[in-house]
């Protein structure tokens, strides 16, 4: 029987996206969560385009969809009357939109897909502490029977912003909390707005706000998200400390019915009824990331390596982000054939990201998102997540000199309008995408002088230093003469590809299975491109 070779504490969606990941790929983990049963609230409720992307990539993409509501966009209002009107429209190179979709359903979708690997989820089962060496990590783990060793060669720490993980492995966790409390309820509104729109009304003075309403709707009829400043007669005495980590919800009070009703009175665009509480709590909101993603063998994502306002719903999707990133190194470090610094490249290029949202989102809650900001298209893909830029990556090719195309660390984007032999309708360039392996796309235009036979001696040569985790497919032209003999090969009837990549000549892309151009180049030089693979493999 194969031990265990990762261990997942904690089975939110950041633990749940991990395992999936590694046990797709063959890998033996276990996921442990303290908790002995699912939570049943709507914490986390938006999901971003590049999340679904993701998801596309899990095998849950259609789930997801299903169960859910398209986000299309938000109304403001300040004082009664509407200041903003946001569209969330994307560009025809983006294939999916935002939805709204509660944590819990979300959850639902990506147990069941564990579920069809195999894993099972320890429940009431905790980590408790751990200690590594350079052949792996020893953790304690409690539950009913009482301590149980493991050993892994490696410990994913997805266990919240109060995470025992981050606390054993002595990281920092720099920050300050909100001075506010908040509240939250799911309820359903009989207003006439339009459905699928964010509601955000604020009243203010002298500039400043001091009353705040958010309505993010959700599946079902009427039914939203609605948050807000908690009253006094449910708020506690006590200030945080900005020091002290509070994060979360809290105990005590929870609001009424006539509570959330008093504040859409107040706040609401029009007058309205809430009704069919399901669920409410108050919280705080901390913001503060760990000062290292990773020591070791250990490592931390989501809510354990960052947490931030809600603001614009980029906790979740950025932890589900950081798992995605982690996961597939960690699997090519299990099999043997990664490069030796593989598994630290997730800190150098999942902190910054970290960093950037944290400070972004506390300034999204103070302003609004995208306050001062002129570029709406810039604004709307900077928040679905999809200008992550890992161009300073050690695993990351630079740029070769008078390179005219897409740079690598950006995300591969999608392209229409594909077609290949015995498929009878066009296709996407997503479909090619296997999600465990690397892929190497060759682009061949319709000048003269593309030599096939070369190209196929660079695809070869490419897999070997790969280890054959490598798939390969010919972007052709329209018009160019290529042989379908030597290489898997698809053509680019609409040049959607050679527009969204800058392709011209003969050229070579590396998409990475978290689906991040890891090398873009002249497809000329076998060294070049065996030179960037050797970062990544053994």
């Amino acid at each position: 029987m194969v031990g265990t070779e990762v261990l997942i504490a904690g089975a939110g969606p950041v633990g749940l996206t991990a395992a999936i990941e590694l046990a797709r790929r063959g890998v033996a983990c276990r996921i442990v969560d303290a908790l002995p049963e699912p939570p049943r609230y709507a914490k986390a409720v938006g999901i971003q385009p590049r999340t679904l992307e993701v998801f596309e990539g899990l095998g849950v993409l259609r789930r997801m969809l299903d169960a859910s509501l398209q986000l299309r966009g938000q109304l403001v209002y300040v004082n009664g009357a509407e200041v903003a009107r946001t569209e969330l429209t994307l560009p025809a190179d983006v294939p999916y939109g935002f939805i709204g979709l509660p944590q819990y359903v979300t959850e639902r979708i990506l147990r069941e897909r564990l579920a069809e690997t195999g894993t099972r989820i320890e429940r009431a089962t905790w980590l408790t502490t751990f200690e590594q060496d350079d052949s792996g990590v020893r953790a304690v783990l409690v539950d009913a029977d009482g301590e149980h060793t493991v050993d892994a060669q490696f410990l994913i720490g997805c266990d919240g912003a109060h995470s025992i993980v981050r606390k054993r492995l002595g990281l920092s966790f720099g920050g300050a909390a909100f001075a506010e409390q908040y509240m939250l309820g799911d309820v359903e509104l009989d207003w006439s707005l339009p459905r699928g729109y964010v509601i955000r009304s604020t009243h203010r003075t002298e500039g400043v706000t001091d009353d705040l309403l958010v309505c993010i709707p959700l599946p079902g009829r009427g039914r939203y998200r609605v948050s807000m400043l908690v009253p006094d007669e449910l708020t506690t005495a006590e200030t945080p400390n900005p020091d002290q980590l509070v994060h979360g919800f809290e105990g005590g009070p929870t609001p009424r019915l006539h509570h959330i009703q008093a504040v859409l009175d107040r706040l609401a665009p029009e007058p309205v009824t809430a009704s069919k509480l399901r669920w409410s709590s108050v919280f705080r909101i901390s913001h503060r990331i760990v000062d290292a993603y990773a020591r070791g063998r250990v490592f931390v994502a989501g809510d354990a390596a960052h947490i931030h306002p809600p603001t614009g719903a980029q906790g979740m999707n950025t932890g589900i982000q950081d798992a995605h990133n982690l996961a597939w190194k960690l699997a090519l470090a299990v099999s043997g054939d990664s490069a030796p610094k593989l598994p630290a490249s997730y800190d150098a290029e999942r902190r910054p990201v970290g960093d950037e949202v944290v400070g972004r989102t506390v300034r999204s809650a103070r302003e609004g998102i995208g306050a001062g900001e002129s570029d709406l298209d810039f604004v709307i893909r900077r928040e679905a997540q999809l200008l992550i830029d890992y161009r300073d990556s050690p695993i990351v090719a630079r740029a070769a000199d008078r390179w005219p195309g897409l740079r690598a660390g950006l995300r591969a984007p999608d392209a229409a309008g594909l077609v290949r032999g015995a498929v009878t309708f066009p296709i996407r360039l997503f479909a090619l995408f296997g999600r465990t392996d690397h892929t190497l796309l060759l682009y061949a235009d319709d000048s003269a002088g593309t030599e096939i036979g070369a190209l196929a001696d660079l695809a070869a040569a490419a897999r070997r230093r790969a280890h054959r985790h490598l798939d390969v497919y010919l972007l052709a032209a329209p018009g160019a003469r290529v042989d379908d003999t030597l290489l898997p090969v698809v053509r680019d009837r609409d040049a959607d590809f050679a527009k969204a990549y800058g392709a011209t000549g003969a050229a070579a892309y590396v998409v990475r299975p978290d689906g991040y151009l890891g090398y873009a180049g002249w497809a000329s030089s076998i060294d070049d491109l065996t030179e960037y693979l050797g970062a990544t493999f053994r």
